[in-house]
């Protein structure tokens, strides 16, 4: 007669550990089923982040600058961190808050660059349409609870015109002939961009000159 053991009874090790339950298909690791049961991940807060972009209009152009810090926390962790995207001859986005995220959107701009480009028919990515496209993905993530946490500002020459956009993580979005975001550090490196009917010029880093001869005249922050 055989022992109960033969039969999955007692203290002996299942037969296929991890296997289905009684009636039920295997999830497989990657599959529909295992991500319905795997909890949806979350960025709760911006780990590396840099700050300022600074934009303004003039006759016949565009400025926009950004210093390439990348704080880690409060932490001035990188000194090589650039903030200003040339995406063609007309428009440069620069980005303030999670660095990561801003790599990630960049790379997808630069794709549909190419993808554009590949079409061959005449059409390609204008300061408008691009900062029209922002509003629409950051407000999409945004909705989906999953923000990309950044703030843009996009920069250009549609039309023989000035063009300066702004869109936040939540897709909010206006334009104005001057615009700033986060806060500069006087003592970061300066990546500057001029954008004029010839096309895009990107100078830097530019360290700023600071100067400190007046501190010990301050007095009352101690």
């Amino acid at each position: 007669m055989a022992s109960s053991s033969m039969f999955g009874h007692g203290n002996t090790t299942p037969f296929w550990t991890g296997g289905p339950a009684p009636g039920q298909f295997y999830s497989f690791p990657g599959s529909q089923q295992a991500a319905a049961q795997t909890p949806a991940q979350r960025t709760l807060y911006p780990v590396v982040t840099g700050s300022s972009v600074l934009g303004i209009q003039f006759e016949g152009g565009v400025v926009i600058a950004a210093d390439m810090l990348g704080s880690y926390g409060s932490l001035a962790r990188f000194r090589d961190c650039p903030r200003l995207f040339k995406v063609n001859d007309t428009t440069v986005v620069g980005a303030a808050g999670d660095y990561a995220d801003f790599q990630y959107l960049t790379n997808v701009i630069e794709q549909q660059v190419i993808d554009e480009e590949c079409l061959n028919d005449g059409f390609g990515y204008t300061p408008k349409s691009l900062h029209c496209w922002l509003t629409r993905v950051l407000y999409n993530r945004r909705s989906k609870f999953n923000p990309l946490w950044n703030t843009y500002i996009v920069a250009g020459i549609e039309d023989q015109k000035p063009f300066l956009g702004y869109v936040d993580k939540i897709g909010m979005a206006y334009e104005a002939t001057s615009l700033a975001c986060g806060f500069g550090a006087y003592i970061a490196l300066y990546q500057v961009a001029v954008i004029t009917k010839d096309g895009v010029d990107i100078k830097g880093p530019i360290k700023s000159e600071t100067n400190w001869e007046v501190a010990h005249m301050i007095k009352g922050y101690e």
